[in-house]
């Protein structure tokens, strides 16, 4: 599958199969094989692929690794992995794993061996490694993961440590049969690692998806020049949801230009565009007025990148997090009552449609950026690719408003809405018209 045709669909399993605070035992049946109960629930809103993580065994939340190789014996075992990505390659959708490369938990064997022998040669395996002072519990100083001691970094510098990351991952390819992976923390890891990385999987996968991290305020370019096929684009997702809330689509418009537009940032790139995920607030908790979940949804499908869901939030579910607990974000959640306790249970269908659209739109997946109006409340920007433009406009106002723009590339031909058919718009010769859009909604206007 080609990077521009995903829609992912992102699923916290520890949090989801109500198991991050069990015990490490094995259960039958494996809590993963619930996956499928959510395979319904994916295809309902044109998703094509998973991306599901951590499952390495872990101490707590699935990021303090304990074993790179192992699936969690909270979620299950290797062959039940392996068997829950045959079902979902068998209805269409590939497995991407989230892959944490960049630390390891304090109980991990090889901080264990550190700790109980400083002078061990896989010492310098872990990035700062300071015999002469302690940090986290341990006999030694380590560099950890943002100010969280017991996170220990690696040092992926280390030829060593490059070695056994990047044979754990192709393991899981040839083990799983996954198409890709969510790096974790990307933005942290050694620049040349990253590049033997990309080499490694595209070498044995050309269209394997590698998905940098990058925390808020960091540059995605950087990922990307690095051989990642994508990276998560925070600047987006923080304009998405405060330019409905302040009324203030010129944020959006000039994040989107910044780093699409003629002289962008990530131009020709994809990002991983989302409204929410495992480690931030709910979009439907950030936002004030809750239609805007509509248009927002429409933008995240049609601005430039890779649309991503996070489950249960295309049912408007709600999810803060506090300063020292995000287990809000992760519930337990049952798929198949979704729609029953939904606070918004017309919106999974309007994303449908969305993505519906994106997919038979070539300009929608993979076309260039043009800004061609923006107000407070009313955006409209131009999708180009060879043979095919589309005009998106959109409106967050409670009133239907009439959007003019100037389109000199569609002059003489009429435009069709891709989520409203029976709406059709010419456009003049001179390239003036005005765009009727619904409240709260959004228009695709293609070309024939």
């Amino acid at each position: 599958m080609r990077n521009e045709d995903r829609i992912i669909y992102h699923i916290y399993p520890l949090g989801a199969l109500g198991v991050l605070e069990a015990k490490a035992t094995l259960r039958e049946p494996a809590p993963l094989a619930r996956i499928d109960d959510w395979i319904p629930v994916m295809e309902r809103i044109g998703a094509n692929t998973l991306l599901l993580g951590p499952v390495s065994m872990s101490a707590t939340h699935g990021y303090d690794v304990l074993d790179l190789d192992r699936v969690d014996p909270r979620l299950g075992d290797a062959q039940d992995l392996s068997e829950l990505s045959k079902r979902l390659r068998e209805r269409g959708i590939e497995l991407v794993l989230d892959a944490v490369l960049n630390h390891v938990g304090r109980g991990h064997p090889l901080v264990q061996e550190v700790a109980a022998d400083p002078t061990s040669p896989r010492a310098d395996w872990i990035a700062g490694f300071d015999p002469r002072s302690k940090k986290g519990g341990l006999p030694f100083g380590y560099r950890d993961w943002n100010g969280h001691e017991e996170l220990v970094k690696l040092d992926t510098g280390n030829h060593q440590v490059r070695r056994w990351l990047i044979e754990s991952v192709l393991g899981w390819i040839d083990a799983f049969g996954i198409r890709g992976i969510r790096v974790d923390a990307a933005d942290c890891l050694d620049r040349q690692f990253l590049e033997l990385l990309a080499h490694r999987c595209h070498e044995r996968d050309e269209e394997f998806l590698l998905l940098g991290e990058a925390l808020p305020g960091e540059t995605c370019a950087t990922l990307l020049e690095a051989g990642l096929d994508s990276a998560t684009n925070y600047e987006g997702y923080k304009s998405l949801w405060s330019s409905h809330n302040d009324a203030n689509y010129h944020e959006l418009s000039w994040t989107l230009e910044r780093l699409f537009g003629a002289s962008g940032l990530c131009r020709g790139h994809l990002l991983q565009t989302f409204a929410d995920n495992h480690d931030v607030d709910r979009v439907a908790s950030r936002l004030v007025d809750q239609n805007h979940l509509y248009p927002l949804h429409g933008l995240l499908f049609s601005m430039p990148g890779i649309p991503s869901i996070y489950a249960g939030s295309e049912y408007g579910i709600h999810g803060r997090r506090t300063n020292a607990d995000d287990r809000s974000l992760r519930p337990a959640l049952d798929p198949r009552l979704l729609a029953g306790m939904a606070p918004h249970p017309d919106l999974p269908a309007a994303i449908a449609r969305f993505a519906e659209a994106r997919r038979t739109c070539a300009a929608l997946r993979r076309g260039t950026y043009r800004t061609l109006r923006v107000e407070s409340r009313r955006f409209a920007f131009l999708r180009q690719s060879p043979g095919q433009a589309v005009v998106v406009a959109v409106n967050a106002s409670g009133n239907r408003e009439a959007l003019p723009v100037h389109l000199e590339e569609c002059s003489g031909r009429i435009l069709r809405d891709l989520l409203d058919p029976d709406y059709r718009l010419p456009i003049p010769q001179t390239g003036n018209a005005t765009i009727d859009i619904p409240p709260n909604w959004i228009r695709f206007l293609a070309t024939d």
